[in-house]
């Protein structure tokens, strides 16, 4: 058996108001897995994907994420680790407008040291893979949704993270679009990425990931794995 990249253990997290986000959450998720994090509006999916990509501390219980104790890293350690560790994919996108798509896709192995000629390289294969390498010159304004979700997966991926997040990939797309990314999502773990995709979106989930875990008041109600 593949050994865990992701392990919370009973974690609490609570804010100034209202009940707590998460109550004694305990989630695994092992190397190679496409695990689906579902629930409705104010569930706890955020506050679980922000523990888990450093964002965020527990109140209680512990994260280790690829053998990091997250819950224990400074300011600086947690940007370090979400250098190394994470790549992460947003709703809208969050690419930089005033770059082009392969200076998008090159910023983190930049902020990471790497020189710039290997990062470009790197970021050339991964946009030729994704299918976007006619864009590399192009500015994510004059993208469709899809073709700027697929250049923030290919940012994701530059420092070949361990671990993809995915926080409601297709929520700003249309249904080809979304369809489309839940492909690239389901063919990259096909390939041996591990990924996270946290949505509410059930038919996403079934369609690019093999487990779904829900969450329902901040607690793990069911852990299902299906053939996909």
């Amino acid at each position: 058996m593949t050994s865990p990249v992701i392990e919370l253990r009973d974690v609490g997290r609570a804010y100034d108001e209202g009940p707590p986000a998460l109550q004694a959450a305990s989630v695994t998720v092992r190397a190679g897995e496409a695990v689906a994090i579902l629930g409705p509006s104010g569930s706890g999916k955020s506050t679980l994907l922000n523990l888990i990509a450093g964002l965020d501390r527990p109140d209680s219980g512990t994260v280790t994420v690829n053998g990091v104790r997250v819950d224990r890293l400074g300011e600086a350690g947690a940007a370090r680790y979400r250098r190394e560790s994470i790549g992460m994919v947003f709703q809208f996108f969050n690419l930089l407008d005033d770059l082009t798509v392969a200076d998008n896709v090159m910023l983190p192995a930049q902020l990471a040291g790497m020189p710039r000629a290997a990062a470009r390289r790197r970021a050339g294969d991964l946009l030729e893979t994704l299918g976007i390498a006619r864009h590399a010159r192009a500015y994510p304004g004059r993208l469709s949704g899809g073709q700027r979700q697929r250049v923030a997966v290919a940012r994701a991926l530059m420092n070949r993270p361990p671990l993809l997040l995915a926080d409601e990939p297709t929520g700003a797309l249309d249904q080809a679009a979304g369809e489309d990314v839940a492909r690239l999502l389901r063919d990259l773990n096909d390939e041996g990425q591990t990924v996270v995709v946290v949505t509410h979106d059930l038919r996403l989930a079934e369609s690019c990931t093999s487990r779904t875990i829900e969450l329902v008041d901040g607690r793990v109600v069911a852990d299902v794995a299906a053939a996909r």
